[in-house]
């Protein structure tokens, strides 16, 4: 079921599409999964991670609710910047995944430990091209790195936890360079924030939040970090 037919038919269904929704792993009892056996080495400055997990309103909102990140955009990665809108991403055929783009301080959370929450409550890296209720290639789990050092600290994580067998099933989630992000509407900013009651959010998403302020209590903060405009990139 693509979210855009999902959301238009929201009033009037609400209870069938609760009924019959595929439930993403978050809604779940979530687990801690072990930290990265390697991480990225100290650094100076804010830093920048890109991460694709299924729709990008609960990505995110877990992110915004993370203590040391300092602004985290929606948008779109993988796929030009002429496709880089959201009836066009949702076609499913333009390259483009639904990512977040996480501007965070080092000194207070690392690439590893936002990795970490990555797998552990942000989205299921077992499923292939779709999330939960979401399917199609711009839902698919992907990790866009900004440097040689993020390449080698997420292919070395995902082979720890496929090794480790921490899944039931084998990690799909890709990684490749970054190329480029390209931030989504403005109606998609901060989206889990401004519509909690909404239905889709209530069900797919606020369970994320609440696996990360349960499993993550030391890097959780209550008062989300709602978008920078003059922060995120253009």
């Amino acid at each position: 079921m693509r979210r855009p037919a999902l959301l238009s038919l929201l009033a009037a269904t609400t209870a069938l599409t609760l009924a019959f929704a595929v439930p993403s792993r978050a809604a779940e009892d979530a687990v801690v999964i072990p930290a990265p056996t390697m991480d990225a080495a100290p650094a100076s400055g804010i830093q920048t991670a890109v991460i694709a997990g299924g729709c990008f309103w609960g990505v995110q909102g877990v992110f915004q609710h993370t203590a040391g990140v300092v602004n985290a955009v929606s948008g779109y990665a993988g796929g030009t910047k002429a496709t880089a809108d959201y009836q066009t991403v949702s076609s499913g055929r333009t390259g483009h995944a639904e990512s977040v783009e996480i501007k965070y301080d080092p000194k207070k959370i690392s690439y590893g430990k936002i990795l970490q929450i990555y797998f552990s409550v942000a989205h299921d890296p077992t499923q292939l091209n779709r999330q939960g209720p979401d399917t199609g290639t711009q839902y698919r789990s992907a990790i866009f790195t900004t440097s040689e050092e993020q390449k080698k600290v997420a292919e070395a994580y995902i082979a720890q936890l496929n090794g480790a067998k921490v899944f039931s099933k084998p990690i799909v989630t890709k990684v490749g360079a970054l190329e480029a992000f390209y931030p989504a509407e403005a109606y998609h900013q901060d989206y889990l924030t401004l519509h909690p009651n909404q239905p889709y959010i209530a069900y797919n998403d606020l369970p994320k939040v609440e696996n990360l302020k349960k499993l993550f209590a030391d890097n959780y903060i209550e008062k989300p970090t709602l978008v920078n405009a003059s922060k995120a990139t253009n």
